[in-house]
């Protein structure tokens, strides 16, 4: 039998993904979103997180709930009031639905939510597993707060996974079109060192990720969801520079120009993390982009 999915972030550049692939492997499901607007192969409901309200409607006949709403990191500086937004659109909303699925009659078996890689705080070389320790900094801070409310769905005898996300690529959302811009315009350089580790996935192989854990019930805890091969920041921006056919610079954008430039959030860019992507390969999880220069040429030839 299909499950029923419950999407929230829907609108987000991961969420229209896999809602479009949930829908042609012929699940039904519905959204939580701020506005009644409709979505394609999607019902709707609304919620205000910042109210704490929701349509308890959208717990209907749902199996597995995939939460995915956040305000953006790098979407702007992380003034004071910023970063408390960032959390809260974390947090609020997981404990909204916990709320909701405390006190209502429902079907759901499986919560699976994102994170980030950003949990493990800038650890230089050191190899992440799961098992790292939460590191330090505003990401390291806001990734426990929402793991933590994540957590508490154990409590209602769920079973929860946690997807931690490294540096998404696509061609038209997300960090890989800003990255890129300099590139074109000839000014592209690797930002800081150029030897932090960057966790990077595939769009795609994200989706699929997700899409496992929904279907894998052996699948509980926190995962990596990096592909195999993490790159430095400075591998990174010269295999785009080659994919777009550009030069690099052979000069670095030294750090205190970048937090001049970005303030705080500059550490989302210079911090470093080599995650390992084991745990998730022993699940049975297939990458279909294991290589960095695999996955550009695909994004890049559409």
């Amino acid at each position: 039998m299909n499950k029923h999915i419950l999407i929230t972030g829907a609108t987000g550049m991961i969420g229209k993904a896999l809602l479009q692939s949930l829908h042609h492997k012929g699940y039904t499901v519905a959204i939580l979103s701020r506005k009644p607007t409709p979505v394609k192969d999607a019902i709707v409901y609304v919620w205000d997180v910042p109210k704490q309200q929701i349509d308890v409607n959208c717990l209907d006949k749902v199996d597995t709930i995939i939460h995915l709403a956040g305000a953006g990191v790098a979407e702007k500086k992380w003034s004071p009031a910023r970063k408390q937004e960032i959390i809260n659109s974390r947090v609020l909303s997981t404990q909204l639905l916990y709320k909701a699925l405390k006190e209502q009659p429902n079907t759901v078996k499986n919560f699976i939510s994102a994170s980030a890689v950003g949990y493990y705080g800038d650890c230089g070389e050191e190899i992440l597993t799961e098992d790292s320790p939460n590191g330090f900094g505003f990401l390291a801070h806001c990734c426990k707060v929402w793991e933590d409310a994540v957590d508490q769905m154990k409590h209602l005898e769920l079973r929860v996974a946690k997807i931690r996300i490294g540096f998404v690529l696509d061609k038209s959302e997300g960090a890989l079109p800003a990255l890129e811009k300099p590139i074109r315009l000839f000014t592209g350089a690797p930002l800081g060192t150029g030897k932090q580790w960057t966790p990077w996935i595939h769009l795609t192989d994200l989706v699929n990720i997700f899409i496992s854990a929904v279907e894998d019930p052996l699948m509980m805890g926190p995962y990596n969801a990096c592909a195999p091969y993490p790159v430095t920041n400075e591998t990174l921006i010269k295999t785009v520079a080659k994919q777009i056919h550009r030069p690099v610079w052979p000069v670095k954008v030294p750090e205190k120009v970048l937090k001049l430039l970005l303030g705080e959030m500059s550490s989302a860019v210079t911090m470093s993390n080599n995650t390992s992507a084991q745990k998730l390969l022993a699940s049975g999880f297939k990458f279909e982009f294991l290589r960095l220069n695999d996955a550009l040429a695909n994004i890049y030839s559409k």
